[in-house]
């Protein structure tokens, strides 16, 4: 068992979680291993307690405690993915080249892994290096329940680009949604800070996003500004409509929480719009009711940015999921109906 260590990020090493950072000072060490040591307190950035999730930056220091040596302890075996994943990971393949990949992700299916979550696109990364030596790398993450475009960078620097992208908002994501009722006016932009609210058990369970207003959030701990601008493309009278929407800042569970808070929230969606309510057309309820899913009508259905190598615009477009897919039949709607970006006339 080794003694305890303060080790220096170094330049080459800056800009990635602090759990990968640590599996590569120390490859024997099981993730399980390092996360229990990030909720005890043990490994601390610069003094101070840390996720694995968060990101080191260069001249930091990281007190490491003490850890078995390498003979001791094994690590977890590396990943396999069965057959039936795999083929299911490649086939949401939309866009491959030599520095990044793009999923149309599924509905359903995590992006990382969790408590509970031993099923995810993360570890099924293992059946898209396509000749790479190391899996590709998430650079952003889409809810469990939400569809579409997710981008993973095939090396660890293209990694950093793309982060640095989707930070710089140099990148464009457009989001299509259903959501009950049909808000008015067509066209506008929710500026609602956003504040964790606690969830239940002892892990958070069911936490949610609470919707405050501008006003309010620098005199509240935790909050932060949020803007989310949305354009109805097409409705169904009163009871629902075909939305698209632009998440300008990036929070957790930004477009849900945000369309709930004006009275409309996005069908199929039990946490913020209420599961057992069925929409009349007064705009509350997450349910349509009759043969439209109860799954969560929000699809990534959009991205475009620059390309950090060739300089080029890369513009990436993921089909709706089935379930979305049959709603949009039953209503008689067309993706091709629509523009592509309909803000983009917008001054």
């Amino acid at each position: 068992m080794s003694g305890v260590q303060t080790l220096t990020v170094t330049e080459d090493e800056a800009d990635q979680r602090v759990d990968r950072w640590l599996r590569r000072r120390f490859p024997h060490l099981a993730q399980s291993r390092i996360e229990k040591m990030c909720r005890k307190g043990e490994l601390r950035v610069d003094g101070g307690r840390v996720k694995s999730s968060t990101r080191v930056v260069v001249g930091q220091s990281v007190r490491v405690p003490p850890l078995p040596e390498p003979g001791q302890v094994t690590s977890n075996p590396k990943p396999t993915v069965n057959d039936a994943d795999a083929e299911l990971i490649r086939s949401c393949v939309i866009y491959r080249d030599d520095h990044l990949i793009a999923l149309n992700k599924p509905p359903g299916l995590p992006t990382q892994g969790g408590s509970k979550q031993v099923r995810h696109i993360d570890g099924m990364a293992e059946a898209l290096k396509f000749g790479f030596e190391d899996k590709p790398r998430l650079v952003h993450r889409l809810d469990k329940d939400t569809s579409g475009v997710l981008l993973l960078a095939r090396t660890r620097a293209m990694a950093g680009a793309l982060t640095e992208a989707f930070r710089a908002r140099d990148t464009r994501k457009i989001y299509w949604a259903i959501v009950a009722g049909v808000p008015s006016p067509n066209m506008g932009t929710v500026r609602y800070g956003l504040v964790k609210a606690p969830g239940h058990g002892r892990q958070g369970e069911a936490e949610k996003m609470l919707c405050i207003h501008p006003d309010q959030v620098d005199d509240t701990p935790g909050a932060k500004y949020a803007t989310t601008d949305y354009a109805v493309l097409s409705s169904l009278a009163k009871r629902a409509a075909w939305v698209a929407l632009v998440p300008v800042t990036g929070r957790t569970h930004q477009l849900r929480a945000h369309m709930a808070e004006l009275g409309h929230p996005i069908v199929g969606d039990g946490k913020y719009g209420g599961s057992g309510q069925e929409n009349l057309g007064d705009g509350w309820g997450a349910q349509l009711g009759g043969d439209i899913s109860r799954k969560l009508h929000l699809h990534a259905r959009s991205l475009s940015l620059t390309h950090p190598v060739t300089g080029a615009r890369l513009s990436l477009t993921a089909p709706l999921p089935d379930h979305m897919a049959r709603t949009w039949d039953t209503f008689g709607w067309s993706p091709s109906d629509v523009p592509a970006d309909p803000f983009e006339d917008i001054v």
